[in-house]
């Protein structure tokens, strides 16, 4: 017999948190950014996607690799923050203000703390301090931008190749908003203790006092990084981050921009997706690791049922206006035959909603159970032949 069980809302309700589950890019926002990535992180849900994986020029967003890089070795105590690193000639003739390029305004021959390098690149958006960094790292910027790459394709970011350290034009520096948008995601995972840097709104270095280019960071919407890009090739670009509290729980979303034509579009289009993200889009707990969803029937076995449960947390992120048309299904096979061991998979929860990918989450046996003895079996058989199974 297929044994199908619809569940009431009410069930749905049962509290929990996060897995992987995508939310259909559908009815998305008209928008003039040639690529956009929109993802919630609390389940990885894409929110928006436009050419989100298509290689592009990246500008000073590729810098976001650069400070990973930094930020490792401070981790794993490779680096500390009170360091110096060299300022050669040639960082300063390359990321200096002739070039036309951001600056910190570095001179030849300093020896710059890494605390001001980084700062000097978050805010400052300093080709300079890239490129001091690069060299000071891995001996000059070609071998920088070599590791750099390897550690792309570590990260999964399989869209993404590096030539230098400062996100200069070159044919063959190109990243995806994906895979930005994964970089933005793990280094605010990974990297608490650093993170706070991406928020800091202006910083002084040689005199000069320099504001933080994202446009998001003075505004009152949660926004806590992480960095601009622009070059003539690439148009304006940001890689952002926004933290909300919802439900009493804090829902990040990251969301990448490229191909606008100017700051100010910058500024509005990305507050403008940001807030279209938050409004229509809710995170939904639906059960927590280990929660009982439903029993099935033990056919021979000890005990009469066994609980069928889900193995991780579940989190959904649903257009608000789908949530009440989300429908949850169990299907298994049953009476399960004995024996039964505890994480057997024995059923399916099926999930669907309007603009969501269907999703099927297996469910487990919660408990082993023990198969009758022979006395027992018969007994049961000879139940089933008088009675018609009805003890099941």
């Amino acid at each position: 017999m297929f044994l199908s069980r619809h569940f009431s809302r009410s069930v749905l309700a049962a509290t929990l948190l996060s897995a992987l589950v995508f939310v259909q890019p559908a009815r998305a926002l008209d928008t003039p950014a040639t690529h956009v990535y929109l993802v919630d992180t609390t389940t990885n849900a894409v929110l928006m996607n436009k050419n989100g994986d298509a290689p592009m020029a990246p500008a000073s967003m590729s810098k976001l690799m650069t400070l990973f890089m930094v930020f490792e070795r401070l981790q794993d105590g490779r680096l500390s923050l009170d360091d110096k690193f060299y300022v050669s000639e040639n960082a300063w003739r390359k990321g200096g203000a002739k070039t036309g390029g951001s600056t910190m305004f570095l001179e030849p021959s300093m020896r710059v703390r890494v605390e001001d390098l980084i700062r000097g690149i978050i805010v400052q958006s300093g080709n300079d301090a890239c490129i001091v960094v690069a060299e000071a790292l891995a001996g000059s910027e070609e071998s920088f931008a070599q590791e750099m790459t390897d550690k792309a394709r570590e990260l999964g970011m399989t869209g993404s190749t590096f030539k230098n350290s400062t996100g200069w034009p070159n044919p063959e520096h190109r990243l995806t908003a994906h895979d930005l948008a994964r970089l933005a995601q793990l280094t605010a995972e990974r990297f608490p203790e650093y993170y706070h840097y991406y928020s800091e709104q202006s910083f002084v270095f040689n005199g000069i006092k320099q504001s933080n280019r994202n446009p998001l960071i003075y505004k009152d919407m949660g926004a806590d990084g992480l960095k601009t890009g622009h070059t003539q090739e690439s148009g304006y670009g940001l890689t952002a981050s926004a933290v909300r509290n919802d439900g009493g729980k804090d829902r990040r979303l990251i969301l990448v921009v490229n191909g606008l034509s100017s700051k100010k579009m910058r500024s509005t289009e990305s507050e403008r997706l940001l807030e279209w993200g938050f409004r229509e889009f809710g995170n939904y707990a639906l059960f927590k690791a280990g929660d009982v969803v439903t029993d099935a029937s033990v056919w021979l076995g000890q005990k009469a049922s066994v609980p069928l449960i889900i193995e991780n947390d579940l989190t959904l992120t649903l257009p608000k206006r789908a949530r009440r048309e989300m429908k949850v299904k169990v299907s298994f096979e049953g009476p399960v035959p004995a024996p039964l061991q505890k994480g057997q998979p024995i059923g399916t929860l099926s999930i669907t909603a309007p603009d969501v990918t269907p999703i099927e989450i297996p469910l487990l046996a919660g408990e082993s159970v023990e198969q009758l003895g022979l006395v027992g079996r018969l007994g049961a058989a000879l139940d089933y032949i008088l009675w018609g199974g009805g003890s099941f």
